[in-house]
């Protein structure tokens, strides 16, 4: 893999090519808890059964990327609030 930078020094080249990886991870796991939240809305607005397995699968998903440090964990706990009041509505 190159990554195109402007590092001169081989530990600064390195890092550059972690922080390529380590954004990717990142972003799959973001993309991940997003999804998981558009498919629990969605069972939810179609009244589907599985929502509350749904529900679950989106708590799991923020709250992996809360402990990764990818969102922030008042955000985490406010976005698993307004899901699960979107269940009980």
């Amino acid at each position: 893999m190159e990554v195109r930078t402007l590092a001169n020094i081989k530990s600064a080249i390195k890092r550059a090519e972690l922080n390529v990886k380590q954004n990717e991870k990142n972003s799959a796991q973001k993309s991940a808890m997003r999804t998981a939240i558009k498919k629990f809305e969605a069972a939810v607005a179609e009244g589907a059964e599985n929502a509350e397995e749904l529900l679950r699968a989106a708590h799991k998903a923020i709250d992996g990327a809360a402990s990764k440090g990818l969102i922030h964990k008042n955000k985490a706990s406010r976005d698993k609030s307004r899901l699960a009041a979107k269940l009980s509505k």
